[in-house]
């Protein structure tokens, strides 16, 4: 039936049309112009799919075919889902071993809240390009920057946008990370050729985004009064509350020395993850004072300061650092991530996103007009599939030819599909990173994207080199160095 049913771009384009004028609406229009507050996104998604199925049942095709795509899509998110359960274990666990506790401890100790934006950026910028997932970045040394940064009373937006964009270059550039091969696989060009093309958007906009979180920090002017009574108490207070609750030693980094260890050698991350949670609760049971009742509870639930055997007030500024984690702490992006990819099954019942680019091929002439067009597509794609590996392989078949046509590297189109696919799906808070970063940062995309300035002055640079043809290593071989 589906290669019988005739599918004209109009008809392809038209859930996808539909299910981004209910975001725009609901994320955008509804809590700026009409005054309320964003909708749900479960429910807009609900509304697309509901939609997209009645409109593809009236196309003729029957429920069961519908279903069958769904069920297929929806079993392609569960790598997804088993990460998203094995970073809330993972936060827990490190809380209740006292692994996260210490290195805040420290952390307040030694780093200064004058440059605590730049630092969030560096950090990450080092730990993702040492492990190459940005994941594993910011549910780790990320959700430790933002701990220290609610101690200094600093702008936890800001330090969001520093941990995600921090985390994302090494996911982009590190030759560990999976999306970085899969964009180098996907279209046909030598991982370092494609690593090396990268460098010229990603790397000046990770200077001009460093310039600017230093400009934002409070040693500048920034929007953070550092060195009152007031924050010197709060200090004090919260590494009082830490001491008393956790023993520290070195050995409780062990837990994170396992998750670098298993990115590095390309281990199962999931696995990795679960491991290194198993060693936290054994460290947990060696060195902390807490329960087999309470370490069980930190996995489930979540990690709480009652408890600790000494008494916590409850205006304690570790409430807001300690209390979280466990296995249902991501339980509400688990299910916008499978409402998401059940839309994805309904699209691909009429191959609606493959239909929709090969419409906009036809009508591309100029090299400029390929590699904007590439840009573009790449990210509505992303943002529609929510899935890098998928949008890698879709963008670089469609284009790969077309870019050998009009005499532009490849290495430009593997660049273009991380600029305006890697790089812009954390910023969106439907897709699975976004979910993921919300729930792990505590910090909403909407949040901390006017500060996640790597990926917003990247994109800007990646469209200005397509219309100037900077960098765009014209009548270059594709397979030079290869």
């Amino acid at each position: 039936m589906k290669d019988a049913i005739q599918i004209s771009f109009t008809k392809a384009i038209t859930p996808i049309a539909f299910f981004f004028l209910l975001l725009i609406y609901g994320l955008f229009i509804h809590p700026v112009w009409v005054g309320g507050e964003m909708l749900p996104l479960e429910i807009l998604v609900l509304l697309a799919i509901s939609f997209g199925s009645v409109y593809i049942l009236y196309m003729g095709y029957d429920w069961n075919t519908i279903q069958k795509h769904i069920v297929r899509k929806v079993s392609e998110s569960l790598p997804v889902i088993f990460i998203l359960f094995a970073i809330g274990v993972l936060i827990g666990s490190w809380m209740v071993s006292g692994t996260i506790p210490m290195m805040i401890y420290y952390g307040i100790s030694i780093i200064s809240p004058d440059w605590i934006y730049i630092f969030s950026f560096i950090i990450c910028i080092i730990f993702s390009l040492l492990t190459g997932t940005s994941w594993g970045s910011a549910g780790t040394i990320g959700v430790v920057m933002l701990g220290i940064t609610q101690v200094f009373g600093a702008n936890i937006a800001i330090t969001a946008g520093a941990v995600v964009g921090g985390s994302f270059f090494g996911d982009k550039l590190s030759p560990l990370s999976d999306t970085t091969n899969i964009a180098s696989l996907a279209t046909g060009v030598p991982l370092y050729q494609h690593i090396y093309s990268m460098l010229f958007t990603t790397g000046p906009a990770a200077i001009l985004a460093a310039l600017i979180y230093i400009y934002l920090s409070p040693s500048m002017g920034g929007d953070v009064t550092q060195g009152g009574v007031e924050n010197f108490v709060l200090i004090n207070d919260t590494l009082r509350d830490l001491s008393s609750i956790f023993n520290f030693n070195l050995v409780l980094l062990l837990p994170m020395l396992i998750v670098i260890y298993g990115t590095i050698k390309k281990k199962s991350i999931f696995l990795t993850l679960l491991n290194s949670s198993w060693v936290a609760m054994l460290l947990a049971f060696i060195f902390q004072d807490f329960s087999l009742t309470d370490v069980f509870v930190a996995f489930k639930s979540g990690f709480n300061t009652s408890m600790a055997s000494v008494s916590i007030s409850d205006d304690s500024p570790v409430l807001a650092i300690l209390n979280r984690g466990g296995l249902y702490n991501l339980i509400e992006g688990i299910v916008v991530s499978l409402l998401v990819f059940t839309f994805i099954g309904v699209l691909d019942v009429i191959n609606a996103i493959e239909i929709s680019i090969q419409s906009i091929m036809q009508k591309i002439k100029k090299r400029y007009q390929l590699i904007a067009a590439a840009l573009t597509s790449t990210w509505i794609t992303n943002l529609t599939t929510s899935n890098q590996y998928a949008t890698s392989f879709i963008i670089g078949t469609a284009f790969g030819k077309k870019f050998d046509e009009l005499g532009v590297n490849r290495k430009v189109l593997s660049r273009s599909i991380e600029d305006a696919g890697t790089m812009m799906e954390n910023l969106m808070p439907w897709t699975p990173t976004g979910i993921f970063m919300a729930a792990t940062l505590g910090v909403a995309p909407f949040e901390y994207a006017p500060y996640q300035f790597l990926s917003l002055i990247n994109i800007v640079i990646a469209y200005f080199f397509a219309f100037t043809g900077i960098a765009c290593f014209y009548n270059v071989r594709n397979k030079e160095n290869g």
